[in-house]
């Protein structure tokens, strides 16, 4: 695992000075403390830190081919390297070292672009063609490791975060004002978009290059929802065997590694396949609150002790809260998602025993596992059994009515997100409880010239590319499913884990994103999905004997803190600070006047504004340490 970063001037004359490299890789340290390497080759220079996994002794990158013609650094883990080594060096290739990144050189060679398609793996690797003169960047299938590019007249700069890239004295850091909306409104950004007008993501499953200052860019993996004939027998028996071989591949390592324990249904199949397949004892690392309605360490330690675990767990304090500026930071953009608190924590937890750690993400997204896929299912019934007046005029209003409770989740709290969902255009499907800014709010939240720059805009544009023509057929958990996996898991919770695992300089690894589990699961009927009201149906079948009883029979809760309560206690200074009325008007993206209001309901009890005020808290922090310039 690894950071990378280099930079190409599109002049062949201007050659990269290596001051700037070295001040790139020290921007992402954190991602690979272990080791850093730089190579400047006429205009094109490649840099990289080294979070050491595999081969510990040979694997110092850039790694070169045999002829010292193409070079790489690469960021990552590929899982069936030694296979794609055995059939390199069948076809004459010579390896100098045992590293899974050498692979990639050689299929380079061999294949050229369709190396790509030839790996299981989490990967972002830059490659420098000398004989071609071309630089060839890719990411991996599902996005699990990031890379940014920028790209002007004079040079194209990339990096696995933007810190990387903002390191180079020459970058316009216009902001992405349809990006700001995005994240408003869903608490993150979805790519190709950055919060920097010219800094772009490279999309998951795609490579790009450039050529005598040509772009060439592809999608080399497409996933094509589609519904085969299978029998619940079959399909139990080929999701035991893909996330078995998935947790097998993911458990090579020349360091010691563990699990991240929630004691939900994902986390406690990957414990339970670990302690089956692995040849030590598993190391599980759990969170948990004061709060009794967050807190489900009870679960995680039945878990830890069905299959007799090292189990490490943390209490997060609210003085954990004096890591928001660290985290803020280590974003690169906004997100905000709250759970970088509990990710951040139990990796730093997880770091003081093992180097990797392995996650549950990804489970929810592949087997219909959120309630908001319940949501969508009773809002037909919401619309079909109850008259629009009744629920205009008497339903909306009383949820409306209701306070928020302490609750995490709770029948009141979860009635009024239900309600307020139902506002939204039902062709956003699940999405509509996703959303965190409501049409009315983005009015009187946007200041005038920021609602005249986005007058035109689609407040959901990106939502809506994932539920076009090429997937209409499909029945809604599938496409439901298909949509969450382009978006929100892609663009905030690996965005999540990604930054806050490398934070601790920790690895974390996802068996469940295997790219086979992925096409799998969306071949399903959607009953071996969702059945009714049952969520996750096929993993439940299959794994069920696996799980304690306690864990058998929960609720789904989520990875999440008590944020609406350390708003108005242990946030409230720094909230106060950074929302000020003078510093709104100032910036000029933001009414201060309903600003305050948030504050004021929110401060009184009288309205959860949490998700807003948190997000725009974490915009103004962000906006400090990064978008002034």
């Amino acid at each position: 695992m690894c950071g990378i970063c280099g930079v190409m001037y599109k002049d062949s004359t201007v050659r990269p000075a290596e001051d700037l490299l070295n001040s790139m890789c020290r921007s992402i340290v954190h991602r690979g403390p272990d080791d850093q390497g730089t190579i400047i080759i006429n205009n094109v220079g490649l840099g990289m830190r080294r979070l050491s996994i595999i081969d510990l002794s040979t694997g110092h990158q850039p790694i070169a081919n045999e002829r010292n013609s193409v070079f790489i650094v690469f960021n990552g883990e590929i899982y069936n390297h030694n296979s794609i080594r055995k059939e390199l060096e069948s076809l004459g290739h010579v390896f100098k070292t045992k590293s899974d990144t050498e692979a990639i050189v050689h299929g380079y060679e061999e294949w050229g672009v369709n190396v790509c398609s030839k790996l299981n793996g989490m990967f972002a690797f830059a490659i420098w063609d000398m004989e071609n003169r071309a630089l060839f960047l890719a990411r991996d299938r599902m996005g699990i490791k990031p890379l940014y590019i920028y790209e002007d007249n004079e040079k194209i700069v990339f990096g696995s975060e933007i810190k990387a890239i903002l390191k180079h004295p020459d970058i316009d850091r216009t902001l992405d004002e349809q990006a700001l909306n995005n994240y408003l409104t869903f608490e993150y950004i979805p790519a190709p978009r950055s919060i920097f007008k010219k800094v772009k993501k490279l999309r998951p499953g795609h490579w790009i290059k450039y050529k005598n200052n040509t772009v060439y860019s592809e999608k080399y993996w497409n996933l094509q929802p589609h519904e085969k004939n299978i029998t619940l027998d079959q399909a139990k028996e080929k999701l035991y065997y893909l996330l078995t071989d998935s947790v097998k591949l993911r458990l090579l390592s020349d360091v010691p590694l563990g699990a991240f324990l929630s004691g939900g249904l994902d986390s406690s199949i990957l414990v339970s396949l670990m302690a089956s397949v692995g040849s030590e004892q598993v190391k599980t690392f759990s969170i948990g609150f004061k709060e009794s309605s967050y807190n489900e360490l009870k679960y995680a330690r039945a878990v830890a002790k069905k299959y007799n675990t090292d189990h490490h767990e943390f209490i997060i304090e609210p003085n954990a809260l004096d890591l928001t500026e660290k985290l803020i930071r280590q974003l690169d953009e906004p997100l905000g998602d709250f759970s970088i608190f509990p990710t951040y924590l139990v990796s730093k937890m997880a770091k003081e025993y093992v180097t990797v750690s392995l996650s549950g993400d990804g489970g929810d997204e592949l087997f219909a596992g959120y309630d908001t896929y319940r949501a969508h299912a009773f809002a037909e019934k919401y619309y079909s059994h109850i008259p629009g007046f009744i629920r205009n005029y008497a339903i909306s209003p009383f949820a409306d009515f209701l306070p928020p409770t302490k609750k995490k989740k709770g029948a009141i709290n979860s009635f009024k997100r239900f309600v307020q969902g139902t506002k939204l255009p039902a062709s956003l499907y699940h999405a509509r409880w996703m959303t965190f800014l409501s049409e009315n709010e983005r009015r009187n939240l946007f200041s005038k010239d920021l609602q005249i720059s986005l007058a035109h805009a689609d407040n959901y544009d990106f939502i809506r590319r994932f539920n076009c023509s090429n997937v209409e057929n499909l029945d809604d958990v599938t496409r439901t499913g298909f949509i969450d996996l382009n978006t929100y898991l892609i663009d905030n919770i690996l965005v999540k884990v990604d930054r806050m695992s490398m934070a601790a300089s920790l690895e974390a690894r996802v068996p469940y994103l295997d790219h086979r589990i992925v096409e799998f699961a969306f071949s399903l009927p959607p009953e071996l999905k969702m059945k009714g009201f049952s969520t996750k149906v096929i993993l439940k079948k299959t794994f069920w004997e696996n799980l304690p009883d306690t864990v058998k029979h929960r609720g789904k809760q989520g990875f999440s803190i008590p944020i609406k309560s350390w708003i108005r206690n242990e946030l409230k200074d720094m909230i106060t600070d950074l929302l000020d009325t003078s510093k709104i008007n100032q910036q000029g993206y933001f009414n201060a006047g309903f600003v305050e209001k948030l504050k004021n309901e929110h401060m009184a009890g009288k309205k959860n504004h949490s998700h807003l005020l948190w997000a725009l808290m974490v915009f103004q922090k962000w906006y400090n340490i990064y978008g002034k310039g």
